[in-house]
């Protein structure tokens, strides 16, 4: 399976993602623990659709457990930065 959007639209899906489970009051950590598993499935199951998503899956896949919670909650700082400015 191939993720057909673009780097931005990617990152807006996920800011709108983050935005909605903070919205139903999940917390941070709950949040990038369900980040680290999307981030599972997707370095599983989709083909990067963009080199800035085969840059992450190369990332993912090279990650201990202890870095793709790093990562998993970078990423949800960068969405949710980005989508304010």
């Amino acid at each position: 399976m191939e993720l057909g959007v673009s780097w931005h639209q990617w990152k807006k899906m996920l800011h709108h993602a983050v935005n909605a489970a903070e919205a139903v009051g999940m917390s941070d950590e709950r949040i990038n623990d369900i980040a680290c598993r999307v981030g599972q499935f997707l370095a599983e199951k989709v083909d990067p659709g963009n080199r800035e998503q085969r840059l992450l899956n190369e990332l993912w896949s090279e990650a201990r457990e202890d870095e793709k919670k790093v990562l998993a909650g970078l990423i949800i700082r960068m969405v949710d930065k980005t989508e304010k400015m």
